[in-house]
């Protein structure tokens, strides 16, 4: 890496897997990074909840390699990995010392080439279980464990493809034979349909030898990519939405989503900044009057779920203190995300939210393993992983009057979804002296 260049080759195997290289000899540690271009957004009504399953599934043994020894071996020559699944993609990582990438390659082909052949209805059985585990732990029992689903589920129309979670429904699972399991393998987990990203101190010629030696005799789908449609959406929700949850919470939360562009959008980058503005830091707007000055809330955020089909969700919460009104907490929120919407930031909060972000990004790329997923991810999205080095001048170039005018067209009232979580024992109480 060269100032804020990184330097790398990219290329296609024949059965259509792309290779991304990218040296760093600075450590002899390697990163491996590999992208399946399949998400939740893959999933059919009725079948949800399998490009997460996989996530599990793909740790479970293959044709040469035994149950869990794909994390055993990993462990053993002292690398780490992991898997995570989004609703535009799936990825699993590793990085180990520079000179066990062949063992990490070898590991990652077969499961791609042969994961079928060790796939038994009881591991299917005993990874269905885990989901449900993990679903119970994450999600059902957890304090707020909901809002992803329900901001998810109240953004998005029924009908498309983001409406669900990666979690997908327990029925489906459930209701999942091994037949379908191995279809939705079959279907999307194909040389053609992944990136591999490959960061670190190696050669490669060596590393372009180690791939078409173990990934070029997989065959690719050619039934790929599949269509999934047009998934354009309106550019606001076309009214306001309100959804009230009583659970078992510590405090009340307010959290508001909005439609907004989507991922590689530059107004979507305008926003990014404008959360700096309003939640970077001690210094920020919403930080200052909400949990300073006011102490209205305990926490604050705003970020956004860049996502490529047909729209991103721009999303927030603030978290009420004890006894605080929330009229009044998402009166105060509301007004200044309408501040920003009508007034540039100064030259000051622009500089400083552009600083945060510099070294934010800068600090992410000193890492392999950063740098290896960023590939992965621009050539998996958007078919270039040189917009790795296009981001960071994309930001530091966004004006105030962007950030003013991506803040008006996305923080509207007709654009705005509003979910507040109440705890239990108080709604109980407030129901009871209502009465």
């Amino acid at each position: 890496m060269a100032g804020l260049t990184i330097d790398f080759t990219d290329e296609r195997l024949p059965n259509g897997l792309r290779l991304v290289i990218a040296e760093d000899h600075a450590a002899p540690v390697v990163a491996i990074n590999i992208w399946y271009g399949v998400g939740s957004k893959h999933e059919v009504p009725g079948k949800t909840g399998f490009a997460h399953l996989f996530e599990h599934v793909m740790f479970q043994g293959s044709a040469h390699v035994a149950k869990a020894e794909h994390i055993g071996l990993i462990q053993e020559v002292g690398g780490t990995m992991n898997g995570t699944t989004w609703l535009d993609r799936t990825n699993y990582f590793e990085t180990v010392p520079s000179h066990q990438l062949e063992l990490v390659l070898w590991l990652e082909a077969d499961r791609m080439g042969t994961l079928l052949e060790a796939l038994s209805q009881e591991n299917l059985d005993n990874q269905r279980e885990v989901v449900k585990n993990e679903k119970r732990w994450s999600y059902d029992n957890r304090p707020y464990g909901s809002w992803v689903e329900r901001i998810l589920a109240g953004s998005y129309p029924a009908e498309h493809p983001y409406h669900h979670s990666t979690i997908g429904s327990m029925a489906d699972l459930d209701a999942a034979s091994l037949d379908d399991v191995r279809a939705f393998f079959r279907t999307h987990y194909a040389p053609n349909n992944a990136v591999l990203s490959v960061v670190g101190d190696v050669d490669p010629g060596q590393v372009r030898a180690w791939v078409d030696g173990y990934f070029g005799r997989i065959p690719a789908n050619p039934a790929l990519p599949v269509d999934l449609g047009d998934l354009s959406l309106p550019p606001t929700f076309g009214g306001e939405r309100r959804e009230t949850v009583v659970e078992q919470v510590p405090l009340p939360r307010i959290y508001w989503a909005f439609r907004a562009p989507v991922f590689g959008d530059p107004r979507l980058d305008a926003l990014e900044l404008a959360g700096q503005i309003l939640v970077g830091g001690k210094g920020s707007r919403l930080h200052r009057r909400l949990v300073r000055d006011e102490q209205l809330a305990q926490d604050v955020s705003l970020f956004s779920l860049g996502l490529i089909g047909g729209a991103s969700v721009t999303a927030g919460w603030a978290t009420a203190r004890p006894g605080v009104d929330l009229n009044r907490l998402e009166a105060a929120y509301w007004e200044e995300l309408q501040r920003l919407a009508t007034e540039p930031p100064s030259d000051d909060e622009l500089a400083r939210a552009k600083a945060l972000t510099e070294t934010d990004e800068l600090g992410a790329l000193q890492r392999v393993e950063e740098r290896a997923d960023r590939l992965s991810m621009y050539a998996t999205l958007f078919d270039d992983p040189g917009v790795v080095n296009e981001i960071l001048p994309r930001y530091l170039t966004v004006t105030a009057e962007q950030i003013r005018d991506a803040c008006r067209d996305v923080f509207r009232a007709d654009n705005r979804f509003v979910l507040t979580y109440l705890p239990a024992e108080t709604a109980t109480a407030d129901t009871e002296a209502a009465a």
